[in-house]
């Protein structure tokens, strides 16, 4: 049965995380504080004769704390991080034996990821031009493709409900959460796993990114080379990792005792239509699915205490998002704290959107922005308030979520603080 009821609501009752700079939540977390950088030489593979020699690689991962040998040969780097991020998630939500006690077909499964298995698309690669089509494996496409992460996810907990990737570059793990938010919402489900996984640091994606002149070349300090809103960025960092919610109708989370984390109450999506890589200068794509998700939770700007900014040190996106920031929330935009937490994490394309959720969650939930590193000269585009002097200690009730990607996708999260209190 699906009710219509738009006025029910969606917690956060679990989260993982696995980034550059932590392998679960409360290690990325207090590293955040820290101002840590994950940025550093490329060791995934010899990266000697590439242009850009440094990423944001996930460190001392060990995918056997989480499947047994076979399900880890099985499973690609990026299906390896989601795995791991929904079992952190789902321990939390009290749901570590999965929802064998719910009615399956209410649960599901949506996962965004921007590219998929290309670690293993590319050793397969040189496989066939070495060995010929018989040394391929015969699981290459299963765990290429971006949607076996929700196939396995809905395996390993017998969800029945909705299950399918999105994949829009750098707003793919937005738009899971969006979509995910809104079928819980009108009545479609009570319980969703959704989030985003990424693991894209190999020699073609690195060649790629560089050839088109996105990425930071900063070799030489590749801990200082990703700092949104500078006035000397030249590009993002590449990141990979993983970032995992339960999302759950609230009654629901409340009749069986679950500890509500954070709250999301609203969500916008929209397209600039106007590139393929670059972001419309004015910034109209982002304003309208920044409004979009304040008219949806039912907020004015002015109920906005924090942005989790896209914010991934390239020239032209800070200087869009400066602007769209400013025309959504006009003089309230100075008031407000615009932060990227990307400078320390990198950039993880599909992963982004989800791991700058629960980022976003976790600002709400203990009033304290993380800072916004390596910002040491004002840009006069970029001129509002990046917590760039280290974190704040502020009360945040409502924090906006930003996501925007080549193809001119753009998605918006609105999260508010949980205080128990009906609305």
């Amino acid at each position: 049965m699906i009710h219509t009821d738009a006025k029910r609501r969606v917690a956060i009752t679990g989260v993982g995380m696995i980034t550059s700079i932590g392998l679960d939540t409360d290690a990325t977390w207090d590293a955040l504080l820290r101002g840590v950088s994950g940025a550093g030489p490329i060791t995934l593979f010899d990266a000697s004769d590439q242009a850009v020699r440094f990423a944001c690689e996930v460190k001392d991962f060990d995918p056997l704390q989480y499947l047994d040998k076979k399900g880890a040969r099985r499973a690609d780097r990026f299906l390896q991080f989601a795995i791991a991020t929904a079992a952190q998630a789902m321990e939390q939500a009290g749901f570590g034996d999965g929802f064998a006690h719910l009615n399956p077909d209410r649960t599901g499964v949506i996962v965004g990821v921007g590219i998929g298995g290309l670690p293993l698309l590319e050793a397969q690669h040189r496989k066939l031009l070495s060995r010929g089509p018989r040394a391929i494996s015969p699981l290459l496409i299963p765990m290429f493709i971006p949607d076996m992460t929700t196939g396995l996810l809905s395996i390993l907990y017998g969800a029945r409900g909705p299950n399918y990737a999105t994949v829009s570059a750098c707003a793919s793990s937005g738009h899971s959460l969006g979509l995910a938010f809104r079928s819980i919402r009108r009545g479609e489900t009570d319980v969703m796993i959704a989030g985003g996984t990424e693991s894209a640091i190999t020699p073609l994606a690195v060649a790629g990114f560089a050839a088109m002149g996105s990425m930071s070349m900063r070799n030489d300090d590749p801990e200082r080379a990703c700092r949104p809103f500078d006035a000397h960025r030249d590009g993002f960092v590449l990141g990979e990792g993983s970032g995992m919610l339960v999302l759950e109708e609230l009654e629901h989370a409340r009749a069986r005792g679950a500890e509500v984390l954070g709250e999301i109450v609203g969500f916008g999506q929209s397209a600039d239509a106007y590139h393929m890589t670059a972001p419309a200068p004015d910034g109209v794509g982002a304003c309208l699915a920044m409004r979009q998700a304040l008219e949806d939770a039912e907020l004015t700007p002015a109920d906005v205490d924090y942005i989790n900014a896209n914010g991934t040190s390239t020239l032209a996106g800070d200087a869009a998002e400066t602007k769209a920031l400013k025309d959504v929330l006009g003089d309230h935009a100075r008031s407000v704290v615009a932060g990227s937490t990307k400078s320390m994490t990198g950039h993880p394309l599909g992963a982004a959107g989800a791991i700058d959720a629960v980022i976003s969650m976790l600002v709400c939930k203990h009033g304290v922005i993380p800072p916004t590193i390596n910002f040491e000269e004002a840009d006069p585009e970029c001129d509002l308030e990046y917590a760039h002097r280290g974190p704040l200690e502020q009360s945040v009730s409502v924090a906006l979520s930003n996501s925007f990607a080549f193809g001119g996708h753009n998605a918006c999260l609105a999260i508010r603080r949980w205080d128990g209190m009906q609305r």
